[in-house]
């Protein structure tokens, strides 16, 4: 049996887990188990097997996959935090525009669809995305729900400026900053276990040195 490990991308809960792992052990001779926080898969598997046949199984389940590279400690991505910051932003006077009855100023619902247009849409990205990619293997994961419900809120928001009934863009846009803010804080506590980790790891012992009397 080879051993190997492998940096898995795209994984957001427990459940990415799971299908990753569930996907790899069906494989024969194969055992893996997937770590969320270190984001690597370690695999157990026949001498005969193709490392990249193991690589295939994992992008065929929607998520990306590669050999470990050496790298240092990458500094935070500005992409998620800029996300965040936009959606952030643009959902404060959305929701105050639905919450405060000062605020209703005429066609205040066209400014708020306005406003919570690029939240569901820019900053609910990364989980439309996600839920596209699970229905295309047939799988449904807390992206889907979140996708799913964001995307109701609005479409129907959308309808009712035009039918005058009560609208739910507050909802969408709250909901998606929110999550938003959640993955943001894990991704970065995931980032810090992953260093720790690895860190516990390369203390390990290189070399054994057998005393014999």
């Amino acid at each position: 049996m080879s051993r190997i490990e492998l940096e898995i991308g795209g994984m957001t809960c427990a459940s990415c887990v799971t299908r990753v792992e569930r996907k790899l052990n069906r494989m024969p001779g194969v055992s893996a188990t997937v770590n969320l926080a270190t984001e690597r898969a370690s695999v157990s598997y026949p001498a005969a097997l193709d490392p990249a046949d193991l690589i295939a199984t994992v992008r065929q389940t929607g998520y990306t996959a590669r050999l470990p590279q050496a790298r240092p400690d990458a500094p935070e991505p500005a992409g998620p935090r800029t996300r965040l910051l936009v959606s952030l932003v643009l959902s404060v006077p959305v929701v105050a525009l639905a919450m405060v009855p000062a605020l209703h100023v005429p066609h205040w619902p066209w400014l708020a669809a306005a406003l919570a247009a690029p939240v569901v849409g820019y900053g609910g990205w990364p989980f439309h995305r996600a839920a596209w990619t699970n229905l295309r293997h047939r799988a449904a994961t807390m992206d889907t729900l979140i996708s799913v419900g964001t995307l109701a809120a609005f479409g129907w928001s959308v309808v009712a400026l035009f039918t005058g009934a009560p609208t739910y863009l507050e909802v969408a846009a709250a909901v998606t900053t929110f999550i938003l803010a959640g993955r943001f804080a894990e991704a970065r506590a995931r980032r810090r276990a992953g260093t720790a980790l690895r860190a516990l790891l390369d203390l390990g012992a290189k070399d054994v040195a057998v005393l014999r009397s």
